[in-house]
C-alpha cells in the first residue's frame, strides 16, 4: 500500500523523539566521527530485505537535526512495499553529520518499517475473509516501547492497521478489576457512562452471559477475551441476531498470532486487537553508507 494519507505525529513530537535518541546515542560529542574531514559527501540508504517503509519524518529529522542544510531525495514512499536490495534515499550533507546522524535515522527506520511491516503481513491474511463483507479490522494495542508510542501507532496505520486507543486517557475499557470492583457488568457499565460520558466505552467480556449483558446495555465495542473458536462464533451469532442486529462491533484479543488470524476472520468479528505489531518487534535490515549508489 502507499500511506501518504497516513498524517505522522505533529512537528514537535518527532522532533522530540529525534533529540532524545541523538542525545543519548551522541552524548558530550560523537569522537569518532571527529575522524573525518569534515566536508560535502554523499550517502545512500539501502534496504536489505523485502518491506513496507516506515519513518521517513524520524529519519530526516535526525539528519536535519544535525546539518540543516542536508538535502535527503527520497526514492521511495512512505508506506511503499519495496524488496530486497532497493536503494530508498540519497543524502547530501556535511560527512561529520551524515554519519553522526546514521544510526538514530536508522534506528527509527528499522523499527518502524518492521511495525508497518508485520501489520501489513496480518492486513494482508483477512483481506476478503469476509467477502462481500467488509474486512475486519486489524489493531494495535498499549503494548509499545516506552516513549515511542506515537511512532509505533503511526507505524501500525502505515501498515494498514487501526489504532486503538492512544492511552488511558482516550477511552474508557472496562476489564474484569473494573467489573468486581462495581459488583457487576452492568454496574460498571453503567458508572463509566456516568463519569465519562463523552468517551468511547469499550468493555470486555469472559462469557457469553456477559456479552448479552454488554449487549443489551451498550457500549461502542464489546471485546470478546480469549474465547475459544466454537464460542466466538457463537458470540458473533449473538451478536449479529435479534435484538441485536450488529450494533456494537465485536473485537476478539488474546492468543491470536498470524497463522490462525484468518480462521477468526472468518468467523465474522469486526476487529482483531494484536500486541504483537508493537510488542515482538524485529527490525528491517537496513544500511547507509557513505558514496554514490552502486550503479550511479
Amino acid at each position: 500500500m502507499n500511506a501518504t494519507a497516513v498524517m505522522p505525529p505533529p512537528r514537535d513530537v518527532v522532533e522530540a523523539d529525534v533529540a532524545r535518541a541523538l542525545a543519548e546515542d551522541i552524548g558530550s560529542g560523537d569522537v569518532t566521527a571527529m575522524l573525518l574531514p569534515d566536508r560535502d559527501d554523499v550517502a545512500y540508504l539501502l534496504c536489505k530485505e523485502d518491506a513496507v517503509i516506515c519513518g521517513r519524518p524520524w529519519f530526516d529529522a535526525c539528519h536535519r537535526a544535525l546539518d540543516p542544510d542536508v538535502t535527503i531525495a527520497w526514492r521511495v514512499a512512505e508506506g511503499e512495499r519495496v524488496t530486497a536490495g532497493t536503494v530508498l534515499a540519497t543524502l547530501s550533507g556535511r560527512a561529520r553529520a551524515l554519519v553522526s546522524a546514521e544510526r538514530t535515522a536508522l534506528n527509527f527506520m528499522q523499527t518502524l518499517s518492521g511495525t508497518a511491516t508485520i501489520t501489513a503481513a496480518h492486513v494482508d491474511a483477512v483481506r476478503g475473509a469476509r467477502a462481500p463483507a467488509p474486512d475486519p479490522q486489524i489493531l494495535d494495542t498499549r503494548k509499545t516501547i516506552p516513549g515511542m508510542r506515537a511512532a509505533q501507532k503511526y507505524a501500525v496505520r502505515v501498515g494498514g492497521g487501526v489504532n486503538h486507543r492512544m492511552g488511558l486517557f482516550d477511552a474508557v475499557m472496562l476489564k474484569e478489576n473494573h467489573v468486581r470492583a462495581a459488583g457487576s457488568l452492568t454496574a460498571a457499565i453503567r458508572v463509566a457512562r456516568e463519569q465519562q460520558p463523552s468517551l468511547p466505552l469499550i468493555v470486555e467480556v469472559e462469557t457469553l452471559d456477559q456479552l448479552r449483558e454488554a449487549l443489551s446495555e451498550g457500549c461502542e465495542r464489546i471485546l470478546v477475551d480469549d474465547f475459544d473458536a466454537a464460542t466466538r462464533r457463537e458470540a458473533v451469532r449473538i451478536a449479529a441476531g435479534a435484538p441485536f442486529n450488529r450494533a456494537i462491533p465485536l473485537e476478539v484479543s488474546g492468543g491470536v498470532d498470524l497463522p490462525g488470524l484468518r480462521a477468526i476472520a472468518e468467523d465474522g468479528v469486526d476487529c482483531i486487537s494484536i500486541g504483537a505489531l508493537t510488542k515482538h518487534v524485529r527490525a528491517i535490515d537496513l544500511s547507509m553508507k557513505l558514496g554514490p549508489p552502486p550503479g550511479s
